[in-house]
């Protein structure tokens, strides 16, 4: 019988007899309006993903309502209208000073090692993902600030060299930790892209950014890992770039941005997961069109290199009746019963 880590698996082997694979997320307001929809607490699991995901990021502490302090001690408002991400409060790092001699929080071992296994426990199947929030370049600019972070790049190079060092060597020792168990993919997260273009630029990339996921990819690699990376935004400057990173899955790959087209030149290179926008698509179309964008995106990864999924969480603007639809053409292309 085939699992839903078969298909996944096969999807990284651009090989689609299996069926194709797919993700869904939502953020809480969808959620909760969907179980109240259907009726079915368990909705989210009955959805059927593929993926199977644990955070190996310590868990955040609530220091006053609505207001939480994450590992490395950034706080994050969410008592207002953004209650999924939040608004930073303050600054870790307030001055260059700060930055030349910051120190990341230590590793707390025993966690990670326990989300780890936990995790390679599962018997459901599916194909298991251990997930870095905020990894580098999100994890520098919510320490600093973004404005400082790109101004330093230019001004103080060496500085934030040595900065990112000590983030990245930390998400190296969180991994080395994780190594002592079994699971099948490390899933970073670092949005470098906006509408158009990097936020940094190509050249700043490279020198910053490239040579901080060149050692992660390969710290996967070695321990027999695939690796994924979640990135919003343009990234058509580097895309080609990022399967001789170490890169194995692109996670999300946004169509008002590259256009289905893009999907020839990954072929046989890198796996994408994404590819049915909540921007453009999702929350517009009639519910009777959803099998067909599904349709539209599966063709254009005839070899397969597909994990099908919306770009982002589904957010609450998206109509219930869209999200059925959705769900029930994802199982239908998974179990090769669509067409």
């Amino acid at each position: 019988m085939t699992t839903k880590r078969d298909r996944v698996l096969a999807a990284l082997r651009f090989d689609n007899s299996l069926g194709v694979p797919y993700q869904l997320s939502f953020n809480q307001g969808a959620l909760d309006s969907m179980i109240a929809h259907t009726g079915d607490a368990g909705f989210e699991e009955q959805a059927g993903s593929h993926l199977s995901i644990t955070s190996l990021s310590a868990p955040e502490v609530e220091i006053r309502p609505g207001v939480f302090q994450d590992e490395y001690g950034v706080i994050w408002d969410r008592s207002g209208v953004d209650r999924d991400v939040g608004q930073i409060v303050g600054q870790v790092v307030d001055s260059l000073e700060a930055l030349k001699a910051y120190s990341p929080p230590a590793v707390d071992h025993a966690w990670v090692r326990g989300q780890a296994h936990a995790l390679s426990k599962k018997q459901d199947g599916k194909f298991h993902v251990a997930q870095l929030h905020f990894s580098v370049f999100e994890r520098a600019w919510s320490l600093c600030g973004m404005e400082n972070l790109l101004i330093w790049m230019l001004d103080e190079p060496e500085a934030v060299r040595g900065f990112l060092g000590k983030i990245t060597r930390r998400c190296l020792e969180v991994l080395e930790a994780s190594f002592a168990f079994p699971y099948d993919c490390v899933y970073t997260g670092d949005d470098w892209g906006q509408q158009r273009g990097l936020i940094m630029g190509p050249p700043l990339w490279r020198a910053f950014i490239k040579p901080c996921f060149e050692e992660i990819f390969a710290s996967c690699h070695r321990h027999g890992r695939f690796t994924a990376h979640h990135s919003c935004g343009d990234l058509r400057d580097i895309l080609l770039e990022l399967p001789d990173l170490g890169l194995d899955i692109y996670q999300t790959f946004q169509p008002e941005i590259y256009g289905l087209d893009r999907a020839r030149q990954l072929q046989g290179r890198l796996c994408v997961w994404g590819g049915i926008s909540t921007q453009r698509d999702l929350p517009f179309l009639p519910a009777d069109d959803i099998p067909a964008l599904v349709a539209r995106t599966v063709a254009a990864f005839p070899e397969g290199g597909l994990i099908l999924a919306p770009t982002h969480s589904i957010m609450d603007d998206v109509p219930a009746d869209n999200i059925l639809a959705l769900v029930a053409a994802f199982k239908a292309w998974a179990q090769g019963q669509a067409s």
